[in-house]
């Protein structure tokens, strides 16, 4: 796969349809060409302690920022058609499911594939397949994991490594 958007979602609480932040890189014919990084007013608006914890944002951080609908008028002309990618695909499309269903807005059923599930195939024997361990595996220093436009880039980064994405019409 040469070109694909590498997508990463960060929530505020327990609901996949919180969404508090969105990273987004696009990749065409093997090369970055765009990131895009925003941050969302959730629903429903509150933070839990351990979302907090993991990701750092809080209610005062994204009160006034626009809601996911507006976010996703911004995104979804730089998808085009292309496939998307997620470290722990289900997580991540389960969120932009739940949130187009929150929203009342129409699911174009998005094609995603986990580069998680493909290190596991590719990179056996690793300590586990985190985002992090699967990064530094390959060679990619994530420095602020949890901040989703690094996520989103580190997913990218793993995807662009042989032999994850390479082979034709193989489904990870």
């Amino acid at each position: 796969m040469k070109s694909f958007a590498a997508i990463d979602f960060e929530t505020a609480n327990h609901n996949r349809s919180s969404i508090c932040s969105v990273g987004v890189v696009i990749v065409e014919n093997e090369i970055i060409v765009d990131k895009f990084y925003r941050l969302v007013r959730p629903r429903p608006n509150f933070y839990s302690f351990w979302a907090t914890r993991i990701h750092g944002l809080t209610y005062h951080d994204t009160l006034d920022e626009a809601e996911f609908p507006e976010v996703w008028q911004e995104i979804s002309p730089k998808l085009k058609d292309l496939p998307l990618i997620a470290h722990n695909s289900p997580f991540d499309s389960g969120c932009l499911k739940a949130v187009h269903d929150l929203y009342g807005i129409e699911y174009p059923d998005y094609t995603f594939h986990c580069t998680c599930r493909a290190a596991k195939k590719h990179f056996p024997g690793l300590q586990n397949y985190q985002l992090k361990t699967v990064a530094k595996h390959i060679g990619y220093n994530l420095d602020n994991h949890h901040h989703a436009l690094a996520d989103a880039e580190a997913c990218a980064r793993i995807a662009l490594s042989a032999p994850l994405f390479h082979r034709s019409n193989e489904s990870v």
